[in-house]
C-alpha cells in the first residue's frame, strides 16, 4: 500500500473515531445514553425543626439542564413561603430508611432513569404508604420504560409513550376538569400555555381511580401520531379520548401529585403554574382544603 494512501486511511479512521466519540459524549451529556449511578451513602441532612421538604433532582436518563435549576429554585421558594425547611440534592441515598423519615414532602424534579437501589425503592414505598407526600413534575414521568414497575404502575399510574416533536414546543389549551377543586380554581379554562412540550401516555390514570385535574385539548396544537422509524419508533404524541396532564391520588396514607408540564424553564415562572405547584405541595403535605 502506498505510504500516502496508508496515511490517508489512518487519518480517515482517526476522524471517524473522533466524530463517533463526540456524538457519544454529546448523547451521554444530555442523558440519551443512560447512566447507572447509585448512591448508598446519604448526604448530610440537618436537624429540622419544622416541616421539611426534600427536592430531589437526580438524572440517570434525559437531563433537563435548563429546567432543573429553575424548578429547584421555584420549589424551594414555594416551600419557604410556607415556613418549611428545604434540602436540595441529587444523592439518591437520601431515600435510605431512616433518612427519608426526616421529611414530610418529597419533590421529584425532572428525575429520570433508574435512580434508586432496591432498598431505597422499598423505603420510598413504605414512607409514602405510611403518610408521606410526593410531588413529581415532567421528566419524573417521562421515561419510555421503567425498571421499577411499581413506580410507573402505581405511584405515577401512567406510562409515557411520547411527546410533541414536529414542532416540539407549541402553544396549547389546557382544561380544568369538572368539578373544579380548590387546587385548580384559580386557573382559567381554557388555560393557554405557550411553547411547551406535551406528553402522551399509554392509558388514562382515571381508569385506576386517580383524580384528573387538567387535560389538554389536542385540537389546539399539532400532533403527528405514531413515529414509525428512527430511534423514536413507536412513540406517539396522541391519546384516545381524554388526554390528562395533571392528576393526583392517595396511596395508602400518603398523597401523590404528578404534573407532566414543565420542560421549559419559563413555564415554572408562570404565576398560574407556581400557584398550582404551591397548592399541590400543601395538599401532598397534608393540607385539607385543596
Amino acid at each position: 500500500m502506498p505510504r500516502w494512501l496508508k496515511r490517508s486511511l489512518l487519518t480517515l479512521v482517526a476522524l471517524v473515531l473522533v466524530a463517533v466519540g463526540g456524538i457519544y459524549f454529546q448523547f451521554k451529556s444530555i442523558g440519551i445514553i443512560p447512566s447507572h449511578d447509585y448512591e448508598t451513602e446519604p448526604p448530610a441532612v440537618p436537624a429540622f425543626t419544622g416541616p421539611a421538604v426534600l427536592i430531589f433532582n437526580k438524572t440517570n436518563g434525559f437531563i433537563h439542564k435548563d429546567a432543573i435549576p429553575v424548578a429547584d429554585a421555584v420549589f424551594s421558594q414555594l416551600a419557604r413561603e410556607q415556613g418549611w425547611e428545604v434540602l436540595i440534592t441529587n444523592n439518591a441515598a437520601v431515600h435510605n430508611p431512616g433518612v427519608l423519615d426526616k421529611f414530610q414532602l418529597v419533590v421529584w424534579n425532572n428525575v429520570s432513569g433508574d435512580v434508586l437501589t432496591a432498598q431505597q425503592r422499598e423505603s420510598l414505598r413504605r414512607w409514602l404508604e405510611g403518610g408521606g407526600g410526593w410531588v413529581g413534575v415532567h421528566g419524573s414521568g417521562g421515561d419510555t420504560s421503567y425498571q421499577w414497575q411499581w413506580y410507573v404502575d402505581t405511584l405515577l399510574g401512567a406510562q409515557f409513550v411520547g411527546h410533541t416533536m414536529d414542532p416540539q414546543f407549541q402553544d396549547a389549551s389546557l382544561r380544568v376538569t369538572e368539578p373544579a377543586v380548590p387546587l385548580t380554581e384559580h386557573l382559567p379554562t381554557p388555560w393557554t400555555v405557550s411553547s411547551e412540550e406535551w406528553y402522551a401516555f399509554a392509558a388514562n390514570p382515571r381508569g385506576k381511580g386517580y383524580e384528573i385535574l387538567l387535560t389538554i385539548d389536542e385540537d389546539t396544537y399539532i400532533t403527528q401520531g405514531e413515529t414509525t422509524s428512527g430511534w423514536m419508533a413507536g412513540w406517539t404524541d396522541r391519546m384516545e379520548g381524554e388526554h390528562p396532564l395533571v392528576w393526583r391520588h392517595e396511596l395508602g396514607q400518603g398523597r401523590v401529585f404528578y404534573s407532566a408540564i414543565g420542560h421549559r424553564p419559563e413555564t415554572y415562572q408562570l404565576p398560574e403554574y407556581r400557584q398550582l405547584l404551591s397548592g399541590a405541595m400543601r395538599w401532598a403535605l397534608g393540607g385539607q382544603a385543596q
